[in-house]
């Protein structure tokens, strides 16, 4: 991959990812859908390589939404294994190696089954100390069900309304440690949020892609950071402001 093209100083700190196209691409191919998750996989493994060699901090891929649950119990079932087996177990390893911090987010609910918790807390658990990129998978996750989980968090707290400001609520959200992302991509030519971090990408910068989930490779991921650093964040003011501490100003 070639590199030669990106400033160093205007990096994303975080890139979020909605990857989508496996069942169309699986059509495409005249295979079962449950072969586009397979290679779907594939694809993220790449596209994390793709993050650790040019530096990023942050990788969040939306990999289960709490609306999946709808879906046929067959794909349902597939998927699971997938994330569970291919991603917490088998590639750990090849991730664990390349210095990458694995993380999850999402509802820990009874939908949930316990060995794919399990699965979850050991990849976690191995990657723990790691310094590279940190890919967090998005795991029975809705956005609105987080903030949501937040407010809930607040009143739990005892927080009086008059001390609820962004702050406190984000002190509730998921992951309040990590940056709100910088730049947000979703593939398959789809022009939709999709109820991916809603609170989070409030001032992202949204790339769309027309390319489907499964070919996305680290080549697409570098074209869409290039895309962002072709812009001009402005958080509503006049001028190029760019702060790294995932809020405006």
């Amino acid at each position: 991959m070639d590199l030669s093209g990106l400033d160093p100083k205007r990096m994303p700190r975080h890139v979020a990812c909605v990857m989508d196209g496996n069942g169309r691409w699986a059509t495409r191919q005249g295979l079962p859908r449950t072969e586009g998750h397979r290679a779907g996989e594939e694809a993220l493994l790449d596209a994390a390589k793709g993050a650790v060699e040019m530096g990023l901090e942050y990788l969040t891929v939306y990999a289960f939404s709490t609306e999946n649950w709808r879906r046929p119990q067959d794909e349902v079932r597939f998927l699971l294994n997938v994330i569970a087996d291919d991603l917490m177990t088998r590639r750990r390893n090849e991730l664990h190696e390349m210095g990458v911090r694995i993380r999850f987010t999402g509802r820990r609910d009874w939908r949930v089954p316990k060995w794919i918790l399990r699965r979850m807390d050991d990849a976690a658990e191995l990657t723990r100390d790691n310094k590279g990129t940190t890919l967090t998978v998005a795991f029975n996750y809705g956005g609105r069900a987080e903030i949501l989980d937040a407010v809930r968090g607040l009143l739990a707290e005892g927080v009086r309304g008059a001390k609820v400001d962004e702050r406190a609520l984000r002190r509730h959200m998921y992951q309040p440690d990590v940056p709100d992302p910088d730049l947000f991509v979703r593939t398959s030519g789809e022009y939709r949020i999709s109820n991916f971090l809603l609170w989070e990408i409030a001032y992202s910068e949204l790339v769309f892609m027309d390319v489907l989930w499964p070919d996305f490779r680290r080549e697409h991921l570098l074209e869409a950071v290039l895309e962002y650093q072709s812009r001009e964040r402005r958080f509503g003011r006049t001028g190029d402001v760019r702060d790294h501490d995932g809020l405006p100003g």
